[in-house]
Order: C-alpha cells, then sequence, then structure tokens
C-alpha cells in the first residue's frame, strides 16, 4: 500500500529486492487467497510470464512459485477458473478457514483488500504484514476502509528495502 494508505499495484515499486522477498513468502506459503479482482489481475498476468519468461530471474521466478501454489478464490460472481491449483468459493466460512489453517502445513497468504477485512473482523487474522510503498496517492482503495470493529495490533519486526518501502509486521492482540 502507499504511504497514505492506498491499494494500487500500478504505483508500487517492484524491484528485484521486493520479488525476492516476495519469493520467499511463497516458498513459505501453502495457499494463497484471493478475492475476484485481485485473482483476475495475477491470473492475467504471472501465467503468461511462465509461458514467455522476461529474462529477470527475480521475476520470472515469482510467475512459477505463484502459478504453481494453491489458490483458493472467493467470488460470488465468478462462474469458474482457469489458472492451474485454483479452487473456486463462494463464500468465506470462519469453519472452512479454521480447517484450512489447522491442515495448511504452511503459511496462507491473503491478496485481496476486501478479504483481508473480512478475515480480520472474524479474527482469522494471525499476522499482518503491511508493505508501505514511498508514495502518496491521495486518492484511491483504501485497504482498511470496511473495518467496523476496531482491532489492535503489536509490530513484531520491521524490514526496510533499498527502494525506501518498508513492510510492517504485526499480530492482533485479543
Amino acid at each position: 500500500m502507499t504511504l497514505d494508505g492506498f491499494c494500487d499495484h500500478t504505483a508500487m515499486i517492484a524491484d528485484d529486492e521486493i520479488h525476492q522477498h516476495y519469493n520467499e513468502l511463497l516458498r513459505n506459503a501453502g495457499i494463497l487467497i484471493y478475492g475476484r479482482i485481485t485473482y483476475q489481475l495475477m491470473e492475467n498476468y504471472w501465467p503468461s510470464v511462465v509461458q514467455n519468461p522476461t529474462g529477470n530471474k527475480p521475476i520470472d521466478e515469482f510467475a512459477v512459485l505463484i502459478d504453481n501454489i494453491s489458490k483458493i478464490v472467493f467470488s460470488r460472481t465468478l462462474k469458474n477458473v482457469n489458472w492451474k491449483n485454483t479452487q473456486l468459493k463462494n463464500e468465506v466460512i470462519k469453519e472452512e478457514v479454521l480447517e484450512l489453517k489447522q491442515h495448511a502445513g504452511k503459511d496462507i497468504l491473503v491478496g485481496s483488500p476486501s478479504l483481508i477485512v473480512a478475515l480480520a473482523q472474524l479474527n482469522l487474522i494471525d499476522e499482518f504484514q503491511l508493505s508501505v510503498q514511498p508514495t502518496l496517492l491521495g486518492t484511491g482503495l483504501s485497504l482498511f476502509k470496511n473495518v467496523k470493529d476496531r482491532i489492535n495490533l503489536k509490530l513484531l519486526k520491521t524490514k526496510t528495502f533499498g527502494c525506501g518501502a518498508v513492510t510492517l509486521y504485526y499480530e492482533p492482540t485479543k
């Protein structure tokens, strides 16, 4: 997200160091969870990079990692999904997510603003990793605009990137 709290992938720095960071996250993950919009953005781009690599090692590696990982898409409007290793569900059910967490064996990553909020409101987020870019947009999709109940967080650590981006690691306090 930008420094002023907006989500816009086109405004982000995606240098080799950032891609290597996300490659490591994907290596430690067992499942990616998306909403429809983010899923369609990812599905429309990354499989083509697998088929036609860019020649940039971190980007090409990211493409292979994201292509091969198990993905779940929550959408009420999609009728089917075409990206390999992808499962479509039409509703977030707390018990199903709890079962996923118990059996995943690895991290579950959530890559859609609406799902981050929905899962946080259900107390299903163990750790927030917020990557803040050194960019101000002034307008856009606010990551936490639909939070209804207060969520207190405890800062665990930070990671600073050469481009000026910072990832903040938080856990919800009970």
